[in-house]
């Protein structure tokens, strides 16, 4: 099992950065590939970034390729995405995941892949 609390979000400026965290508490955090998502208001949740649990690798949603940054710190249970060049498109509420398996080979955009969420924090991107 794996809990998870993020923080970080808030209210910012078009063209500002914000960094969102996400800790974990319980068993084996640094063996679980994690993931972000957002919903927007009226809309559907969506995929935005995954960090692989062995070797840190990322992938990203293609609206977010070159300025947001997922990593993670094995040794405080912590993952982040760094989000840099924000637009008030990405007004959303975020939430990490954590894979439903731990040590999987498999990194997914699906959030049926993905049993382990967080509350969600709020991010508004002003214009």
């Amino acid at each position: 099992q794996v809990q998870l609390v993020e923080s970080g979000g808030g209210l910012v400026q078009a063209g500002g950065s914000l960094r969102l965290s996400c800790a974990a508490s319980g068993s084996s955090f640094s063996s679980y590939t994690m993931g972000w998502f957002r919903q927007a208001p009226g809309k559907e949740r969506e995929f935005v970034a995954a960090i692989r649990w062995r070797s840190g690798s990322t992938y990203y949603a293609d609206g977010v390729k070159g300025r947001f940054t997922a990593s993670r710190d094995n040794a405080k249970n912590t993952v982040y995405l760094q989000m840099n060049s924000l637009k008030p498109e990405d007004t959303a509420v975020y939430y990490c995941a954590a894979d439903r398996s731990p040590y999987t080979s498999v990194i997914s955009r699906a959030e049926q892949r993905y049993d382990y969420w967080g509350q969600g924090t709020q991010v508004t991107v002003s214009s």
